[in-house]
């Protein structure tokens, strides 16, 4: 009688814990053996997908190293862009002295002034190729196609003896930094000639 009491107060127990846990007791089901082809098809198409990623992400890293690459080289070279546009009045105001003086003046002068100005043209020179070893050159735009770009149209000059378009007069000179123009040149075009090719 113990016996029927304690089968039926564990039945009892059975009974609330499939209600509490419904899948907690539930036998299992047998394992079905996988399609080994559908599972080499999965690995295959898995192994492509993996792969695939793979190259995308070099092929990312690669792009970035040479944007980078590319980023540092323009730092270096046009970093010093605004220090240079600075420094172009200096240039601009060597050259008015030196133009300024008379031939005349100077053939003319003691040595002290032929020096100071031979000393003013040699300053010049130095500054001009410092400049240059930074990647700052001069336009030297006579006689060559106006191109926007790196030249600023100030007046027109008829000449029909050269082709419409050519810069006939320099009046400030330009520079450009690398492929880039700093300061475009201002110049002076010829018009009622055939036109530039």
């Amino acid at each position: 009688m113990n016996d029927e009491k304690h089968d039926h107060a564990e039945n009892a127990n059975t009974a609330r814990l499939y209600e509490v846990f419904p899948d907690a007791m539930a036998p299992e089901a047998p394992a079905e053996a996988p399609d080994p082809f559908a599972v080499l098809e999965a690995l295959h198409t898995e192994n492509a997908a993996l792969k695939d990623k793979a190259l995308r992400g070099l092929a990312d890293m690669e792009n970035l190293r040479r944007r980078t690459e590319r980023e540092v080289s323009d730092a270096k070279l046009y970093g010093v862009t605004n220090f240079a546009r600075d420094m172009l009045t200096f240039a601009d105001n060597l050259r008015r002295a030196i133009a300024n003086v008379p031939a005349e003046a100077l053939a003319a002068a003691d040595p002290a002034l032929k020096s100071f100005v031979e000393g003013i043209e040699l300053t010049e020179r130095d500054f001009l190729s410092r400049l240059a070893r930074h990647g700052v050159k001069i336009l030297e735009p006579q006689g060559q196609k106006f191109d926007p770009n790196m030249h600023e149209a100030l007046f027109e000059v008829p000449d029909a003896s050269v082709p419409a378009g050519t810069i006939m007069q320099v009046v400030e000179d330009g520079y450009s930094i690398g492929e880039r123009c700093l300061r475009p040149a201002k110049v002076g075009v010829a018009r009622g000639g055939p036109k530039a090719g």
